[in-house]
């Protein structure tokens, strides 16, 4: 019996026959759906997936997750069913005529973690009704705080180049349960919502809708309406940050835009720097 989901009745299991019933549906773009109880990386998982051939729109969920890994490498573990883990499967440079979608240019694909924050400030906003924004490029604020992190992998081998989207939100754990002091969870901002069916169920239906409109007009962000989303999302344009670069170089100025590739443009100077990746540090 310890090891039962239904020990903890606070934080009841995910039904996998529920959410395929509700998700994988004729014209979705959903196409496989599993949980499971426990795993090291649902983005390694599926990134090996992806190398088999896993199609778009496979989705895997975990309970728990015990090796997971963010932006640079670093590790993130939580309590078994405490929030929720998930990845998926995009191959954003195929076609697909069915739906008239023309391929998007790799160049475009960091906007996918973009997109992936949206539908979580969506969700968490309606839903939870709290307040939430977000940090470039790929926390979820809540109330100021971390509730959530997006890590998207290109996977360039393969029968067809692919990239896994890993979201892990932070839903009902204690201020004890949490691996950093910024960090903080729905259940402890009082989010009206820490039920994690519905919250699954709304992020998948928000990031799919956002998926549509971005590949229908072959990932041209002004087109789609994902940058002006965006910016009504974005709790980092028009502040003055430190970016601290990933060769450990500082660049200290005003946040001003997102570009077609999804960088974050730093004014500093009189001079604009598009930053592809680096740690960011709200000034004011």
């Amino acid at each position: 019996m310890l090891d039962s989901p239904y020990t903890d009745l606070s934080r009841p299991p995910l039904s996998q026959a529920a959410l395929r019933r509700a998700v994988l549906r004729p014209g979705a773009l959903w196409t496989e759906l599993r949980v499971v109880r426990r795993t090291g990386s649902t983005n390694a998982d599926l990134v090996s997936a992806a190398r088999q051939g896993a199609a778009e729109g496979t989705v895997l969920i975990a309970e728990q997750q015990v090796a997971g890994r963010g932006r640079l490498d670093r590790t993130w573990e939580a309590p078994a069913r405490a929030g929720l883990t998930l990845s998926i499967v995009l191959r954003p440079s195929e076609p697909v005529p069915a739906w008239d979608w023309p391929g998007v240019p790799s160049s475009r694909y960091g906007w996918l973690p973009l997109l992936a924050g949206v539908a979580l400030v969506d969700v968490v906003r309606r839903l939870g009704e709290v307040d939430a924004g977000l940090k470039w490029p790929n926390d979820l604020l809540v109330g100021g705080a971390k509730c959530a992190g997006i890590l998207a992998e290109v996977v360039p081998d393969g029968p067809d180049p692919a990239v896994v989207l890993g979201i892990g939100l932070n839903v009902s754990q204690h201020r004890e349960e949490l691996p950093r002091a910024d960090a903080t969870s729905l259940a402890i901002a009082e989010s009206a919502c820490v039920d994690r069916d519905p919250l699954l169920r709304a992020l998948l239906r928000e990031f799919a809708d956002r998926y549509r409109d971005w590949r229908a007009t072959g990932g041209d962000p002004v087109a789609s309406g994902s940058r002006e989303r965006y910016f009504n999302c974005s709790d980092t344009l028009g502040r003055q940050v430190r970016v601290l670069l990933p060769g450990g170089d500082d660049l200290v100025g005003d946040a001003v835009d997102i570009d077609n590739q999804g960088r974050l443009v730093v004014a500093s100077g009189g001079d604009r720097t598009a930053v592809a990746a680096g740690d960011i540090v709200h000034l004011r």
